[in-house]
This record gives C-alpha cells, structure tokens and sequence, in this order.
C-alpha cells in the first residue's frame, strides 16, 4: 500500500522553509515565474543550487528553453508576491517592479536576497523536475525571511533577532 498524497501533503508541511520566487525567461526575454519553497543549497564547491518545478506549472518548459532561473528570497512583507505568483492563469508580473539580473532573469523588487544559477542538470523527480543550477552570482540583505509552516505564512518572532 503506497503513502496517501493527503497524509504526506500534511507531514510534509510540518517541514518550515523559507518562500521564494523563482523566475526565469522565454526566447524573447519576456518574464516568468512561479512561488517555490522546493529551493535548496547543494554545494559551495562548485556553488550549486537546486530548484523543483511542478510539470504541470504554467511557466514549466522555459526552464528548459532559457537554462537560467533565479531564486528571489522574499521578505516578510512580500506575502502577497508569493501569493499572486502562486495563482495560476494571471499575468504575475502585472504591475511588479523588478530588474534584469546578470543571465537577464527578472531580480523582485524588496527581496531579501537573489540567487541567478545557470541550469547544469536536470532529473526526473516523478511529477516535478529537478533542476541543478550552476550559482553565476549571488547577494542578500539582513532582513527577515517570509516562512512557511503548516499551511500559513509565518515571521520569526522578534526574539529571534
């Protein structure tokens, strides 16, 4: 008997990570991108990182056509970017200030750090690919994460800093 998907959904969520936007580019340089905390350091040497995306998301196949993404560290005032880049069907970047960053991947505006990775590898990770990018460049401000824990959106207590 296999794990039920519901069950798993609810441990998994015990899990706290961290929220970003991961983003990348079409052929013609127009802007895509999606919520994502399947985000994770691989290796400082060489600087890899990895991402998981969903094969049924809408922005899927140009992670494979641009071969570059990055990894936009929202802040925890940014609860409402994480959720309108979650929702499907709209134009995400409707009014969302945001710059190019060295490999032309749209950089978010109030984020409180930027990870831009060159696409090395791929795996099949059954209903999502796995992507491991190559880290091209890299920065971050001191400022306080957006997390995510048991379903809701959560911020470190003030005791933590």
């Amino acid at each position: 008997m296999g794990m039920d998907s519901q069950e798993l959904r609810r441990v998994m969520g015990h899990f706290a990570t961290g929220v970003t936007v991961v983003t990348t580019r079409d052929k013609d340089g127009n802007p895509s991108g999606l919520t994502v905390n399947a985000f994770n350091s691989l290796s400082i040497n060489p600087p890899l990182a990895l991402i998981c995306i969903g094969k049924a998301a809408e922005c899927y196949s140009l992670f494979e056509e641009s071969g570059v993404f990055a990894a936009n560290l929202l802040s925890e005032e940014q609860e409402e970017l994480s959720r309108r880049f979650a929702t499907k069907g709209i134009e995400k970047f409707a009014g969302v200030k945001w710059r190019k960053g060295q490999n032309d991947v749209p950089l978010l505006d109030g984020a409180i750090g930027y990870i831009e990775c060159k696409i090395i590898n791929q795996y099949d990770g059954g209903d999502h690919t796995i992507y491991i990018g190559e880290i091209v460049n890299a920065t971050a401000a001191d400022d306080r994460p957006l997390l995510f824990f048991n379903g809701r959106y959560r911020r470190l207590s003030r005791q933590e800093e």
